[in-house]
C-alpha cells in the first residue's frame, strides 16, 4: 500500500494474496487542511525561500495552486526556480527581498483536503490514517494509528497498542487486510514474530523494575 506524501501506499506482497478491503469514503470536510511542505529558510536577496517538500514528487507542491497557513488566513502562491541540496528553491508572490522571506521561516504550507485528488486504489493520504482505530480480525482492540513511516522498505503503521507500547506493523495488503476510512478503523493481522517481546525492557530491569540478572543474597 502506498501512504502518499502526503499519502501511503499499501504494498501488495510478491506472494498472491486476496485483494484488500479499502473502503472508500473518505470526507474530511472543506476545512480540513493537509501539510505539504515547509519554508525552512530564504535563500539569496531576492526574496526567494527553501522549501522542503512532503509530496511523492518534491516539485508537485507547486501543482496545488495557492497555498496557506495552518490557518488558512494567509495564502502562498509558489513558483520553483530550482534545487539544492535537498530542498526546493521558490519564489513566493509579494515576497522581494531577503528580511521578508526570513520572515516566513518554519512556516507550514498547506492545502485545503478537499482540493487533493482522489487516491488510487491501495493508496491513502496519510492524514486520513493517522488517528484510526486498529483491530484484530476477532474485532479485539488492537490500538490506535500514531503515525506513518517510510524507512525505505516501504510504508509502516506506528501503533500504539492499549497498553501504550508502540508497535510498527507493515503496511502491506496481508498485514492490514482492511483500510475502512469511512468507519475510522483498519484490520491488522500482526506478522509472525512482530508481537514477540524480551523478556525485559532495554535497561535491563524485569517487569517489576528490578535489575534481571541480580540475585538475592542469602
Amino acid at each position: 500500500m502506498l501512504a502518499l506524501s502526503p499519502m501511503a501506499d499499501r504494498q501488495r506482497d510478491r506472494a498472491a494474496s486476496p485483494a484488500p478491503s479499502v473502503m472508500e469514503g473518505r470526507d474530511a470536510g472543506d476545512s480540513a487542511r493537509i501539510c505539504l511542505g515547509i519554508i525552512t529558510g530564504a535563500h539569496g536577496i531576492k526574496g526567494w525561500v527553501r522549501v522542503k517538500s512532503f509530496t511523492g514528487d518534491p516539485e508537485a507542491i507547486a501543482d496545488y495552486g495557492p497555498l496557506s497557513d495552518e490557518s488558512g488566513a494567509h495564502r502562498f502562491i509558489l513558483e520553483l526556480v530550482g534545487a539544492q541540496k535537498g530542498v526546493l528553491l521558490a519564489r513566493i508572490k509579494g515576497v522581494e527581498d531577503r528580511n521578508a522571506s526570513e520572515r516566513l521561516k518554519g512556516l507550514r504550507l498547506y492545502v485545503r483536503r478537499a482540493d487533493l485528488p482522489l487516491p488510487e486504489e491501495d493508496e491513502f493520504y496519510e492524514a486520513d490514517l493517522i488517528g484510526l482505530e486498529a483491530t484484530r480480525e476477532d474485532g479485539a482492540p488492537f490500538g490506535t494509528i500514531r503515525a506513518v513511516n517510510n524507512f525505505g522498505a516501504g510504508a509502516s503503521l506506528e501503533i500504539e497498542d492499549p497498553a501504550g507500547k508502540m508497535v510498527l506493523v507493515p503496511f502491506t495488503n496481508a498485514a492490514v487486510p482492511v483500510v475502512d476510512i469511512a468507519n475510522k478503523r483498519v484490520v491488522v493481522v500482526p506478522p509472525t514474530g512482530l508481537l514477540d517481546a524480551p523478556s525485559h525492557d532495554e535497561g535491563g530491569r524485569d517487569a517489576d523494575g528490578d535489575d534481571a540478572d541480580e540475585t538475592d543474597e542469602g
